[in-house]
């Protein structure tokens, strides 16, 4: 048997690092016999997916050595690699599970469901959905499909029963049916679920094993029944555990940068980062901490993975580095540097917005060595405004960091809309509005332009610094973000309100 693997990420967002964790033991897999590993693109998320954040993936799984032998940018046998290019083959298989009565079309309005969801929770016990719970009047059903109403596909689910399944870490697993719902497979409108899309996909790319995160275990009853359906057999599962903050909670960029890219701009070695991510979990024979990529391959064995869950510790990982950076030579130290933060491409915007401002070179660092450095030295006190008291700094700069959080294409233009049209339903003088911002970005309000600023450092360090300061400034209670998030949801209708009619 040949041995495949694949990672298939979502282009909704900044390249997570679990999606390299994952990526890396997959590759480490494959590589270990003799296999392939493919990179599958999943954007059925049309609303989310953008060009932009897959060149993302692409970039930053590059540039931490993780390379694969199929995929969206390559090409490959089993193609195409992007889901959004694989609808009719989605639709063939749909109808394979209507015909054979595996399946079924599920006319029932949110409201009922959610009448449904809450008649469940009432009786105790289970609360998945189930197609006794589901099936309509043999009229009703047939006069809602008269009508043209919208329907969502569903799986077949058994009602009672244990169904168990094989996990390489785990062994055998057992989950009763009852906890598992009729799985929507297509969407309403005509797009697939991952599940669907999921199953059928590693099928058709004759994916062997299939490694992920511990997140979808709760999925594999569900996958299991759909390969049966099928008729085919299904890969091997080997569920990896989570990454951790140091508290233990699941790795969120609340409490810990996740974006890849985050790493990168911030001038950590790419190595230091993989060999870091290579540590989480698994050791390798010796137990020696720092080793490559390639050392990693040659002694890699799955069983050594460990179940308990991995912490990601930015301590360590800038230890780690450095012991990285010791080893270079001072000509490799020299080059390394100019390539991370000297490089043309990099600083070349912002020459526009320095040169004019200067006397002599050396005022260049003070003006712009804020796009050079980890988060500028801040305090309280640089916060302090003549006119905004610290709770409202804060409420702007956490609304603001969602705004930014909701641009899919990262331009001074988009910066500037998100944020003006922000500062204009929430009343607040533009001027007065960006002063925040300008100290959480450059740490000071007399730099150049904050716009420029963060379109030159990009979405994940932009993001990272306004986040860092909510923190500085005590954050939001959990009381105050929902209320916050409550009136967050209005305003940003608002917003998109004002930008859809500008």
């Amino acid at each position: 048997m040949t041995v495949r693997t694949r990672v298939a990420p979502s282009p909704t967002g900044d390249p997570h690092v679990g999606t390299a964790f994952i990526a890396l033991f997959n590759l480490a897999f494959a590589r270990q016999h003799g296999g392939q590993f493919i990179l599958r693109i999943e954007d059925t998320d049309q609303a989310r997916s953008n060009v932009e954040s897959e060149k993302a993936i692409f970039d930053s799984l590059r540039w931490l050595g993780l390379e694969w032998d199929e995929g969206p940018d390559m090409g490959g046998e089993k193609g195409p690699y992007r889901q959004s290019e694989r609808s009719e083959i989605y639709a063939q298989h749909v109808q394979l599970l209507l015909d054979a009565g595996h399946a079924f079309k599920c006319y029932r309005s949110a409201e009922e469901l959610d009448a449904l969801r809450a008649q469940k929770k009432e009786a105790g016990g289970f609360s998945a959905l189930k197609y006794s719970d589901l099936a309509l009047p043999q009229d009703v059903a047939a006069q809602r499909e008269q009508d043209g109403a919208k329907y969502v596909v569903r799986m077949h689910v058994p009602e009672e029963g244990v169904c168990t399944f094989k996990d390489m870490l785990r062994g055998d697993i057992d989950m009763d049916w009852g906890m598992i719902d009729c799985q929507i497979l297509m969407k309403s409108d005509g797009m697939p679920t991952y599940h669907l899309a999921n199953v059928v996909d590693d099928h058709l790319m004759e994916i062997s094993h299939v490694i992920r995160g511990e997140e979808w275990l709760s999925s594999a009853p569900k996958h299991q029944l759909l390969y049966k359906y099928f008729g085919w057999d299904m890969p091997e599962l080997c569920h990896m555990p989570l990454l951790r903050n140091p508290d233990k909670s699941k790795l969120s960029k609340r409490k810990n940068p996740t974006s890849i890219m985050y790493y990168h701009r911030m001038g950590f070695m790419p190595e230091a980062v993989l060999n870091y991510l290579g540590r989480m979990g698994w050791s390798m024979p010796d137990e020696s901490e720092k080793f490559n990529r390639d050392q990693m391959f040659s002694n890699f064995d799955i069983q050594r993975v460990s179940l308990g869950g991995p912490i990601f510790d930015q301590e360590k990982l800038s230890w780690l580095n450095g012991q990285w950076i010791k080893e270079l030579t001072e000509e490799e130290f020299m080059q390394r540097y100019v390539d991370w933060g000297v490089n043309k491409s990099y600083l070349q915007p912002a020459v526009a917005h320095i040169q004019p401002r200067i006397s002599t070179f050396s005022d260049v660092l003070p003006l712009a060595g804020f796009l050079l450095s980890p988060n500028p030295e801040i305090e309280v006190a640089s916060f302090t405004h003549k006119t905004l008291e610290n709770e409202q700094i804060v409420k702007i700069l956490q609304v603001g960091l969602w705004q930014l959080e909701a641009i899919r294409h990262w331009d001074k233009e988009n910066i500037e809309k998100r944020l003006f049209a922000l500062a204009n339903v929430m009343d607040v003088k533009i001027r007065d509005f960006l002063f925040p911002f300008f100290v959480a970005i450059a740490g000071t309000p007399a730099s150049f332009s904050v716009l420029d600023s963060m379109a030159i450092m990009g979405p994940d360090l932009s993001r990272a610094r306004v986040r860092s300061s909510v923190n500085l400034l005590g954050g939001v209670s959990k009381k105050a973000m929902k209320k916050l998030e409550k009136e967050y949801r209005a305003i940003s209708q608002k917003i998109d309100s004002l930008l859809a009619g500008e």
